[in-house]
């Protein structure tokens, strides 16, 4: 499936089924076991190159410059599938094909009640199984989330909590040490210097 406008998708249609064949053959195996591959190519958007063609879906095999009806082997065929085309090209397409564009463009305009191609009523059950399996992760992503979420707001609450108790602890003993100063009839401003308890407060201790 090809969204975006990039430059040269011919060329990587050939890498990719180049890719596909050779995968079909071991060093030292004969000739004879690569298998025939096909390359389908669904685009978003209309290929310039294609743009004389007037249909939708076309198909690309080695042919013979003159006797273009030659073909020079069947283990080639690449589809390209403009789905910009389709609505103005679909009436050139059989019932099949033209249900399983349907399909790839929108799964949801599929009438499944009223169609016999079991293939595509079974593609439409997978979608709905992986749909739900995503539906499923995203839920578990969320709980995840929720939990870790809540594990850091309890830390950060311990962590404000300890915090808390240090400074009040602190001031505690601060003004545990000023009235012993005040009892020695100690200065205020030595108090404070000692304490850095304010003025005020030092005086409220008395």
């Amino acid at each position: 499936m090809q969204i975006a406008d990039r430059r040269d998708i011919e060329k990587r249609i050939l890498l990719y089924w180049s890719k596909l064949y050779s995968q079909g053959i071991n060093s030292g195996d004969n000739y004879c076991n690569l298998q025939k591959t096909i390359i389908v190519l669904f685009s978003d958007y209309n290929l310039y190159s294609l743009k004389n063609i007037e249909k939708c879906v076309s198909k690309w095999q080695i042919t013979e410059s003159d006797y273009v009806k030659t073909i020079l082997t069947d283990v080639l065929e690449i589809y390209i599938i403009e789905l910009n085309k389709f609505e103005k090209y679909k009436h050139k397409l059989n019932n099949d094909l033209n249900l399983w564009i349907n399909f790839i463009e929108n799964p949801e305009v599929v009438d499944m009640k009223n169609t016999d191609n079991k293939e595509v009523k079974q593609a439409k059950k997978v979608l709905e199984e992986i749909s739900q399996d995503e539906h499923e992760r995203y839920l578990a992503e969320l709980r995840e989330k929720y939990i870790r979420d809540q594990y850091a707001i309890q830390a950060a609450g311990y962590d404000k909590g300890l915090q808390d108790g240090i400074t009040q602890g602190s001031e505690n003993e601060k003004i545990k040490i000023a009235k012993k100063m005040l009892k020695n009839n100690i200065s205020i401003e030595d108090i404070i210097s000692c304490t850095d308890l304010t003025k005020e407060e030092i005086e409220s201790l008395v």
